[in-house]
C-alpha cells in the first residue's frame, strides 16, 4: 500500500483526494516528498504525473494513551496539515516532548488531547483536527472503554476548535445526530482503510457553492466547508457509509464466547458476559443511546431517487443526507457464490470500474439494465438490493465485522417516508 498504488485504486474507485496518511513517521514523510508535489495550495499530486485523477492531502491518525480524570484515556484523532513544513514542525515538537515517531506509522504518544492541540495550534491555526472512528470502544472520544462523555471533557479550552468529528464505521451519521453537541458539527466519514481495496468504503463528498468550470480545491476549502465556515466555496454535500450494522463493534457482545445482545438486551441484562462472566464490549449502539438520552430515536426519514438509491435525511436540515451501501466486491462476490479474494470477483470488479469509470458510479449512478448487460442480472440485481436497503446484516461485535446478506430478509424504504429531490434541497 504505497502511494502510487494509492491513487491507482483511487483513480479505479473514483476518489478525487486520499489522505496520504503517517506523515508524522520519518520514512513516510520522506516518501511523501519524493513523490508528491503541491498542485493547489495543500493538495499533492504524483511528482511525475502519471495521469491519476486522485490527489492527496496530508493526514495522519495520531493515538494518545494518557491519564485523565482518574482514567486511562485511549484517543485517536486524525491531523490535517496545510503543507509538509507545518508536518516537519509539528513531528519535531512531538520529538522534542518524547514521542516515539519511528516505531509506527500511526504514532502512540503520552499527551493529552488538550496537549496535541496545544502543539498543533503553536505551530500553525490552520492545522485541523478530527476525532477519529469516534464511537469505537477502545480508541475514541466516545469509547464506551477508553474515552469521554463529552468534547468538553477531552478538549477543554480548545473544545471550540472541534469542527466536527469522523462517525467510524459502526456508526453513521443518522445516530450521531441525536447528540446535541454535534448538531451544529460536521460529520465526516473516511474509509479508515489498511488495504487499497477497502478505500472508498466510506467517503466525504464536497460540492462547490457556486458553478465555476475553473475552481481547482485546495487544503482551505476542505477545511472551511468541515467548519462550515459562510465565506468558504465549498459545503459538504452527502457522505458515503458503511452500514454501521457491518461494522466491527455495532453492537455489545464477547467475540470469543460467540455471545451478543442488543442495546435493549444489554439494558435489560447488564454488561456482564452470561458465558465467561467478564465485562462485555459495550457496543456503539449502545453508547450512543446512553450518550443521546433518548428513550427512542425519531425515525429514519428516507427518499429513493431515480435510480433507485435510498438516501437519508436530516429532518431539520442540519446536516447533509447520507447513503449507505456494500463495497461492490462484496456485492459480486455473494453474487456469483464465490469470496471477496476470489479471482473471477476481481476480474468483474475491474471490469466494471473500467466500463462504468469508477466503483462510485456502479454503487450510485449506472443504470440496472446497464450493470446487467455487463456482469449479469444477478449482479445488477444485488446492486440495486443494496441501494434501496433490501438487505440483511448480522450485526458485528467485539472486533468481528457484520455478516451481510443481500439475499435475505430486507426492509426496504416504504412510502409514507419517501421525499421529492426539491425537498431534500440536492440533486441526486
Amino acid at each position: 500500500m504505497n502511494l502510487y498504488n494509492m491513487a491507482l485504486w483511487g483513480t479505479k474507485k473514483g476518489l478525487d483526494i486520499l489522505s496520504t496518511g503517517d506523515w508524522t513517521h520519518p520514512l513516510w514523510r520522506r516518501e511523501i516528498k519524493q513523490e508528491l508535489v503541491e498542485d493547489t495550495e495543500g493538495i499533492f499530486k504524483f511528482r511525475n504525473d502519471k495521469n491519476f485523477k486522485t490527489r492527496f492531502i496530508l493526514s495522519v491518525e495520531i493515538s494518545s494513551i494518557y491519564s485523565q480524570g482518574g482514567a486511562v484515556r485511549r484517543i485517536h484523532n486524525l491531523v490535517f496539515s496545510p503543507s509538509i513544513a507545518v508536518c516537519e514542525k509539528i513531528a519535531a515538537g512531538l520529538i522534542k516532548r518524547g514521542c516515539n515517531l519511528s516505531s509506527d506509522g500511526r504514532p502512540i504518544i503520552g499527551l493529552s488531547s488538550i496537549q496535541l492541540m496545544e502543539l498543533i495550534y503553536s505551530v500553525d491555526k490552520n492545522v485541523l483536527l478530527v476525532p477519529c472512528h469516534a464511537w469505537t470502544p477502545w480508541f475514541a472520544l466516545y469509547g464506551s472503554n477508553s474515552g469521554f462523555d463529552s468534547i468538553d471533557e477531552c478538549f477543554g479550552e480548545y473544545a471550540n476548535k472541534i469542527y466536527g468529528v469522523e462517525t467510524g464505521l459502526s456508526s453513521d451519521p443518522y445516530m450521531n445526530w441525536q447528540i446535541p453537541e454535534l448538531e451544529n458539527r460536521s460529520l465526516i466519514s473516511t474509509s479508515d482503510a489498511h488495504s487499497m481495496a477497502k478505500m472508498g468504503r466510506e467517503a466525504t463528498v464536497f460540492i462547490t457553492k457556486k458553478d465555476d468550470a475553473k475552481f481547482k480545491i485546495t487544503y482551505q476549502d476542505i477545511t472551511d466547508a468541515i467548519k462550515q465556515e459562510a465565506k468558504g466555496k465549498l459545503r459538504i454535500a452527502y457522505t458515503i457509509e458503511f452500514y454501521p450494522e457491518e461494522g466491527k463493534y455495532h453492537f455489545t457482545g464477547h467475540r470469543n464466547c460467540n455471545f451478543v445482545q442488543n442495546p435493549k438486551e444489554t439494558r435489560d441484562n447488564g454488561d456482564i458476559c452470561p458465558v465467561c462472566h467478564r465485562p462485555l464490549t459495550v457496543g456503539v449502539m449502545h453508547r450512543v443511546e446512553e450518550l443521546a438520552k433518548l428513550q427512542k430515536f425519531p425515525g429514519e426519514v428516507a427518499k429513493l431517487n431515480s435510480n433507485g438509491v435510498k438516501w437519508i435525511i436530516d429532518p431539520t436540515k442540519k446536516h447533509p443526507p447520507f447513503v449507505k451501501l456494500v463495497p461492490l466486491n462484496e456485492i459480486i462476490a455473494e453474487s456469483l457464490f464465490s469470496t471477496v479474494s476470489g479471482q473471477k470477483v476481481k476480474t468483474l470488479f475491474d471490469q466494471l470500474c473500467h466500463k462504468f469509470g469508477s466503483e462510485v458510479n456502479v454503487l450510485l449512478k449506472v443504470s440496472k439494465e446497464e450493470i446487467a448487460r455487463e456482469a449479469g442480472a444477478r449482479v445488477a440485481e444485488g446492486v440495486n438490493k443494496v441501494r434501496r436497503g433490501d438487505i440483511a446484516i448480522l450485526p458485528g461485535f467485539d472486533g468481528q465485522y457484520g455478516i451481510v446478506k443481500i439475499w435475505g430478509e430486507g426492509k426496504p424504504v416504504t412510502k409514507k417516508e419517501e421525499k421529492t429531490e426539491s425537498q431534500l434541497g440536492i440533486d441526486f
